[in-house]
């Protein structure tokens, strides 16, 4: 019996380990959330400036960003983001799912596709996609600038060659505590429609703009800063689902390893209380042998 006592305890001590990972990970994702959640609250106030700017330059200077060789018809590329480590629930499965349904009903052909995270592009890969690129997922908001700048040369690259002509962006969208949808954006071509709706754009003032030295250089740097801003906003809001649905899925294993800590201590009271009682029993069928032998 000592031994059934022993391995209940072991049981008991390894579920407490086990608890004290658990919610040292969800002590780290709650703070994660926050700090991906300001980034995007921080990009407001610029993304607004960058789109004043395109506004003012598109006035004058109506020939955006374009391809250095004619792209193949209908060729689409696409960036998915995902995540680099398990215990997420179906974040990346949801984002596949939905990223599939969505280049499904586009017309043309997957070219390419780059997946940010180890996992989404395992998903990728098995889904019979063509060769994705995968990128690693940051682990702060200081690393999501030079993955922005690695998905925009590699996209960059692609359209110099003629390999995409359109690019999808596809990633979770936060909304409330746990809960996260899929939501995707056509990042290029930057159309006609898109420079329509820019240059309509109302200035805040009623000093008009100007631009300096001609709209042409301002222009693409600005096209860049959107690009880079789009790409960071949908980093960060990725990475504030993926802490959530992580402290979602920690309460969760905190809930169940209590309950079977519970269960676990009731075994182990149980077992220990059979084995005092046949102690006990050993002790007093002793002393009967023994008065009965005198």
């Amino acid at each position: 019996m000592s031994g059934a006592t022993e391995s209940v305890g072991r049981k008991i001590a390894g579920a407490q380990g086990l608890k004290a990972v658990v919610r040292s990970m969800k002590a780290l994702a709650a703070s994660s959330i926050g700090q991906y959640e300001r980034a995007v609250e921080a990009l407001d106030d610029y993304y607004r400036t960058v789109e004043l700017g395109l506004s003012a330059c598109l006035k004058i200077e109506s020939t955006p960003f374009a391809a250095s060789r004619e792209p193949a018809a209908n060729a689409i590329g696409a960036i998915v983001f995902g995540s680099d480590q398990g215990l997420v629930g179906r974040f990346n499965e949801v984002i596949l799912e939905f990223a599939m349904r969505t280049l499904g009903a586009v017309p043309g052909k997957i070219t390419k596709i780059w997946g940010v995270g180890d996992r989404i592009y395992e998903l990728l890969t098995d889904a019979g996609l063509p060769a994705p690129g995968v990128l690693s997922v940051p682990n702060s908001v200081a690393a999501i600038a030079p993955l922005v700048g690695d998905i925009l040369i590699a996209v960059e690259a692609a359209r110099e060659h003629g390999d995409v002509r359109e690019v999808y962006l596809f990633h979770n969208h936060p909304k409330s505590a746990a809960v996260y949808e899929p939501v995707a954006k056509r990042l290029l071509p930057l159309d006609s429609l898109w420079q329509r709706e820019l240059a309509a754009l109302p200035w805040p003032t009623k000093n008009l703009p100007e631009v300096i030295e001609g709209a042409t250089t301002a222009l693409a740097a600005l096209i860049r800063e959107y690009l880079f801003v789009l790409l960071f906003q949908a980093c960060a809001e990725s990475l504030a689902s993926e802490n959530a649905s992580r402290l979602a899925a920690m309460q969760r294993a905190e809930q169940n390893i209590a309950e079977i800590l519970e269960v676990l201590k009731r075994t182990f009271h149980r077992v220990r209380q059979e084995a005092i009682d046949e102690e006990l029993f050993e002790v007093i069928a002793g002393y009967e042998s023994l008065s009965q032998h005198r």
